[in-house]
């Protein structure tokens, strides 16, 4: 294995930690991608990769995007992130988030760490017992904190409006087709906000019966996991994994505007140039789907209820609108636009 600055994605990380605690069979990666605004705050990744290599490169990725999310959404707060990986069994044991702890606590404040794909509030508070740089635990109504994903749905919804009212030059979802990829506990939010404003859905989810089920409820349609992305439709709403806008899918896109909740949706940076060369509204997703990690940063910070957090959420159009009035004006793509103002904020401009 190569060693972890000569993989793609490292972007000068201020630190990347490798764990193993064998009694638990913990394997963990810990990356820090900055700190110029405060502790590397993002979440825990529990998934199985077939190459650790992968599990690396992920981890990479999406501390990159925390700096960037949490620059972009105001926090003082830095990027890091963690990935757990899964045994194939996806095998999670009390034991196992307690390594995952100590390890956290190790670094002394440097990474916080929250939910992500794979973990809950109830693995959050297993976690807690081990390091206090841990937020996202379950708290009283009212207050900053708790599960992050009804707070990313709410902010990919507004950016959703914000993208609809930019492409399609409508302030209402109403009649507007919208294919959502991948219904857990963000694309499901946002497909309820969007069905009682009469949109029209489609949905798919690795998870059939899910997706079914929640097609069921809405009235909406279903599609193949694979073919989503192909769906006709004014709005392709990732929300699922990264990497999933390359050269062969943005050929096939049949939409106006991609906006979802999604981390890393571009696998290349050349993909933001294909996506702007088609002519579509692009939501960069570190500013769309900041949301969760607005919830979080408060909690952890001490800074506000849940009323302080929603009114944050709710500054997440004007930002996107920012954005694509520079790329408009400047021709270059929103993806560009959005990491020059982000990286100026984390001191690398």
């Amino acid at each position: 294995m190569s060693a972890v600055w000569d993989f793609a994605d490292f972007d000068d990380h201020e630190h990347v930690h490798m764990f193993r605690d064998r009694a638990s069979g913990l394997t963990a990666v810990i990356a820090v991608h900055s700190t110029h605004l405060g502790p590397g705050a993002g979440g825990v990744r529990y998934w199985h990769y077939p190459q650790r290599a992968a599990a690396i490169t992920d981890a990479l990725r999406l501390s990159r995007g925390m700096s960037y999310k949490n620059a972009m959404a105001g926090l003082p707060m830095g990027g890091g992130k963690g990935v757990i990986l899964a045994d194939e069994n996806g095998a999670k044991t009390p034991e196992l988030l307690a390594a995952f702890g100590r390890a956290v606590d190790s670094l002394g404040g440097a990474y916080v760490t929250a939910e992500d794909v794979g973990i809950t509030d109830a693995d959050m508070v297993e976690i807690a017992k081990q390091t206090k740089h841990v937020s996202g635990l379950p708290v009283a109504s009212g207050e900053a904190g708790g599960d992050p994903g009804p707070f990313t749905a709410l902010g990919v919804y507004l950016g959703i409006k914000a993208a609809i009212r930019e492409g399609l030059g409508t302030d209402s979802a109403a009649g507007v087709r919208v294919a959502i990829q991948g219904v857990g506990s963000v694309g499901g939010g946002v497909a309820r906000r969007l069905a009682a404003e009469g949109a029209k859905l489609t949905l798919a989810d690795v998870n059939l019966a899910r997706a079914k089920a929640l097609a069921e409820e809405l009235g909406a349609e279903l599609a193949d996991s694979a073919a989503i992305m192909e769906v006709e439709a004014d709005v392709l709403s990732p929300n699922a994994l990264g990497a999933i806008l390359t050269e062969r899918s943005i050929e096939k896109l049949r939409v106006p505007i991609i906006a979802g909740g999604a981390n890393n949706q571009l696998a290349t940076a050349a993909d933001g140039q294909r996506v702007h060369d088609r002519g579509i509204v692009y939501a960069p997703d570190y500013v769309i789907n900041a949301g969760g990690i607005i919830n979080v940063a408060l909690e952890y910070l001490g800074q506000g209820s849940r009323e302080e957090v929603e009114s944050r959420i709710h500054l997440i159009p004007g930002r996107l609108a920012e954005i694509w009035a520079e790329s408009k004006a400047s021709g270059t793509p929103a993806s560009v636009v959005a990491d020059r103002m982000a990286q100026k904020l984390i001191g690398r401009g």
